[in-house]
């Protein structure tokens, strides 16, 4: 799988232990912004574009890249801080970026959450595929 990464200034602590948590897999640094928003939208652009089959983004909280990426349409993303979330929101979800905070989680447990979102698979079940059509509704009509 191929996966594009990126870092906020206060994400840079985790660059080594998520790269080496993604071994065996295609990685594509794309560094460092010292804005959030910036390093969001390189990293679902590469995702967007085919380049990244899925994306991590990191910031201090996790929060204001995950604000960030949920803006651009066709990016589900969401913060990660525990090793169920990461693989969840996959197999429930088809999240295609994970949001992590340097600041919140350190650098090991940063690489399980990150292990466990890239080995796991959209689950396809019937339940899951309906709550996304009406996800991908919402996105493209806005709310009610």
């Amino acid at each position: 799988m191929r996966f594009a990464i990126g870092f906020d200034h206060a994400g840079t602590p985790l660059r080594d232990s998520i790269t080496e948590a993604l071994d065996g897999h295609e990685i594509n640094d794309l560094g460092m912004c010292d804005d959030y928003p910036d390093i969001a939208v390189r990293v679902c652009k590469s995702v967007l574009d085919g380049d990244a089959d899925r994306g991590v983004i990191v910031c201090g909280s996790g929060a204001g890249v995950s604000v960030a990426a949920c803006k651009i349409k066709g990016i589900r993303a969401t913060v990660a801080h525990d090793t169920y979330t990461g693989a969840q929101c996959v197999s429930h979800d088809d999240c295609n970026v994970i949001c992590l905070g340097a600041r919140v989680v350190g650098p090991a447990y940063a690489a399980d959450i990150v292990r466990a979102f890239a080995n796991t698979a959209f689950s396809g079940a019937e339940r899951h595929v309906r709550r996304l059509e009406k996800v991908s509704e919402i996105e493209e009509r806005g709310a009610p």
